[in-house]
């Protein structure tokens, strides 16, 4: 297939470290903690309210999988004649 000359040729991402050079443990956890740095975090309100809101939906698909549980156990005793 014949490259398209119209179309440039797009470089691979870096990762930040040139071919020459070692990994630096210092580096990288510098790298982690100046990322750290620039997240926004949520309040304490946000967090305590969107974990309420998680475990108020795993409760609710957790009783709803038991019961269609249930109900395809019991289906199956039926079929089974047991």
């Amino acid at each position: 297939m014949a490259r398209n000359p119209a179309r440039p040729r797009t470089s691979r991402p870096t990762s930040g470290v040139t071919p020459g050079e070692r990994f630096s443990l210092f580096k990288f956890f510098g790298g982690v903690w100046g990322e750290l740095r620039r997240v926004t975090w949520p309040s304490r309100q946000e967090a305590t309210r969107l974990t309420v809101l998680v475990l108020i939906v795993s409760t609710a698909f957790g009783i709803f999988l038991g019961l269609f549980d249930l109900g395809f156990s019991e289906l199956m005793a039926l079929l089974a004649g047991t």
